[in-house]
């Protein structure tokens, strides 16, 4: 008897919002967050103003559902990251 095929998880478009500190020199780390896992990222717009400490990072990320809340902690783990939510 052979076993029935494994589905790969079915990959939804999440938008996801992380706000941080350091500015410009904090983006690749981030950056390199969301695609250390194989995660395909999409429309990433960053926010950095001069004279405002916290700056903020937008994205569509292809994951599966129950990958989102993982992906959110390790995002949150980043030292300068302040918050990152799903929008």
């Amino acid at each position: 008897m052979s076993a029935a095929p494994t589905r790969s998880p079915l990959l939804l478009r999440r938008r996801i919002a992380t706000y941080f500190t350091g500015g410009v020199e904090e983006i690749p780390a981030l950056v390199r967050a969301l695609a250390e896992t194989g995660r395909h990222v999409h429309d990433l717009s960053v926010n950095v103003r001069e004279g405002v400490t916290e700056s903020s990072m937008a994205c569509a990320v292809l994951v599966a559902a129950d990958e989102v809340d993982t992906l959110l902690e390790r995002l949150r783990r980043l030292p300068a990251v302040v918050s990152a939510e799903p929008v």
